[in-house]
């Protein structure tokens, strides 16, 4: 089990020998020291044949193919698919960086960064590989959980995330609709949603199970790349539990899991 920042083996993909010294240094702030610098994800990708890290760090434009198409490369291959990520990049365009969220990432930096934000998404790393949650493994266990997302990656991630707190029954949809008629003829005790999906979105969703359905006290979870102040606001009133951005927080789900297994806690 991973506890310590120190305690992860980094992979760094970063041509510039400028910047990549300065994110090496700024890791060994952090106390990593296992760190292996490449200049592009293909000398990356062959040093994965003889060892996996415990964290893989890439810039989004590479010499050889985009950090997008790294980690969907990753969550491809069954070696690495659970391998954390965390994309740096001073991109900010949504059609750039949102195949990257769906894809389930522990974190996306900016371009210059903070030691600050390098430590959130380190314990966003730290949260995803470790299991370590003061509940009852015999309630996780019972958990039946349900899992809405058009992006086969982002439910894979966030199940990861669910089955190393010990959660073991699961439930998928793509959509709303799927969800609701899994609902129709499932009890389950957590929904974890999508915003944005085709169909039925999040929001429509989350509007069915506290308005229609005969589960309608369910606690909801949405996770979202979603940053409209007046969209959020209209999900946080139709009765959502809980908000958590993308990437997705295990921290945020950690939280929820204790509200939900110790009520009025």
């Amino acid at each position: 089990m991973l506890t310590e920042f120190a305690d992860l083996n980094v992979y760094l993909v970063e041509p510039s020998p400028v910047q990549g010294k300065v994110i090496v240094a700024l890791l060994a702030q952090q106390g990593i020291v296992s760190i292996e610098r490449f200049d592009n994800a293909g000398a990356m990708f062959e040093r994965l044949h003889a060892q996996v890290p415990s964290l893989i760090i890439s810039a989004l434009y590479l010499p050889d193919m985009a950090g997008t198409e790294v980690v969907q490369r990753l969550r491809a291959d069954p070696a690495t698919e659970h391998t954390p990520f965390i994309l740096i990049s001073s991109e900010t365009r949504p059609q750039v960086l949102d195949p990257v969220r769906q894809s389930g990432v522990c974190g996306i930096l900016p371009k210059p960064f903070t030691a600050a934000q390098l430590g959130t998404a380190l314990r966003a790393t730290l949260d995803y590989l470790d299991a370590d949650i003061d509940l009852d493994p015999a309630d996780l266990e019972a958990l039946k959980v349900l899992l809405v997302d058009d992006s086969p990656s982002a439910r894979k991630f966030i199940r990861r995330v669910l089955e190393n707190l010990g959660v073991r029954h699961f439930s998928e949809a793509s959509d709303g609709t799927e969800a609701v008629a899994i609902l129709e003829e499932t009890m389950v005790d957590l929904v974890v949603t999508d915003y944005n999906m085709p169909e039925m979105d999040g929001k429509a969703l989350t509007d069915h199970i506290r308005q229609k359905s005969w589960q309608n006290s369910l606690p909801i979870l949405m996770v979202t790349s979603e940053h409209d102040a007046g969209r959020l606001a209209a999900v946080e009133e139709a009765g959502v539990s809980g908000i958590c951005d993308k990437p997705f927080e295990p921290a945020t789900v950690k939280a929820l899991l204790a509200k939900i297994l110790r009520p009025g806690s």
